[in-house]
């Protein structure tokens, strides 16, 4: 049967930074530190650290909401795409991000954890002592 969970965490910079960087091949690979090319449209296609994460991006409120559809290299050829969806809310201290990710396949676990370690870790590392 397939899991789902929601993590948020608060980033030092605006949701549209937060955005932008998200959709964008040279931002999402400088927060993550993963290479990743981003086709940043509805309907367009992307990978993300070094390959590993591959997917199709569903739904796009710019600098509110970014709806995904997610797979990792560790899913069965047979499983679906899991889904993630991204909202992006204004808070005195910047962004509180909230990611849901849902439809994760059986056998696969471990993602929210790896969701704190190597992004939201690493984008506030990217965000603090920036203009965003």
């Amino acid at each position: 049967m397939a899991y789902e969970f929601t993590i948020a965490d608060v980033l030092p910079a605006t949701p549209q930074a937060v955005y932008e960087a998200w959709m964008s091949d040279d931002g999402h690979t400088e927060m993550t530190g993963g290479t990743a090319e981003i086709d940043p449209r509805v309907g367009g296609e992307f990978t993300a650290w070094d390959g590993y994460i591959t997917g199709r991006t569903l739904a796009l409120e710019p600098g509110r909401r970014i709806v995904q559809a997610w797979r990792s290299s560790d899913f069965e050829a047979a499983d679906p795409d899991s889904q993630i969806e991204v909202l992006l809310v204004a808070v005195p201290e910047g962004t509180e991000i909230t990611l849901r990710h849902t439809a994760i396949p059986d056998g696969q676990s471990g993602y929210a954890q790896g969701w704190r370690d190597n992004y939201f870790d690493p984008m506030r590392d990217y965000f603090a002592g920036r203009d965003a």
